[in-house]
């Protein structure tokens, strides 16, 4: 009886190490065919729109200052958009401006570990003198910092 016992156990032991070299060989195959993690992606706001970009990690356009000159009108110069964001984080709140052409502000911010850099805007001449403001929409890249 005893006998049996060992034997049982031993062909029980025998099957556990099987099956975790499966399942090791397996996690392994599952790991090399899975996708790389996105370090990148586009977004297109609009103003008061929030996004999340990760678990609790969220952007909001929260507005957008349009001073260039209007179509049919006489300025002293061509002004400049820009785009005001609140990035949202386990660190709290962090806004920064991005725009092309305005003094002290550039097309590319980092905050927090992500490079946010400003693609293009809808519309992209400004509105004729005595038309409504338009629908801005911005265009965003995302860029996720890789640890060093």
């Amino acid at each position: 009886m005893q006998a049996r016992l060992i034997c049982l156990g031993m062909a029980g032991l025998v099957l556990a190490i099987a099956a975790a070299c499966g399942s090791t060989r397996s996690t392994a195959e599952e790991a090399a065919s899975r996708p790389a993690p996105r370090t990148s992606a586009s977004y297109v706001l609009a103003p008061g729109e929030l996004i999340t970009l990760a678990p609790a990690v969220t952007l909001k356009l929260e507005r957008v200052n349009d001073s260039r000159c209007k179509q049919g009108a006489v300025c002293v110069w061509a002004g400049y958009v820009s785009y005001s964001f609140v990035l949202t984080d386990q660190k709290g709140n962090s806004s920064f401006v991005l725009a092309e052409d305005m003094p002290g502000a550039s097309k590319t911010v980092t905050r927090n570990g992500l490079t946010f850099t400003l693609l293009g805007m809808e519309p992209a001449e400004p509105p004729s003198l005595k038309a409504p403001a338009p629908d801005y929409r911005v265009s965003l890249r995302v860029n996720i910092s890789q640890p060093t």
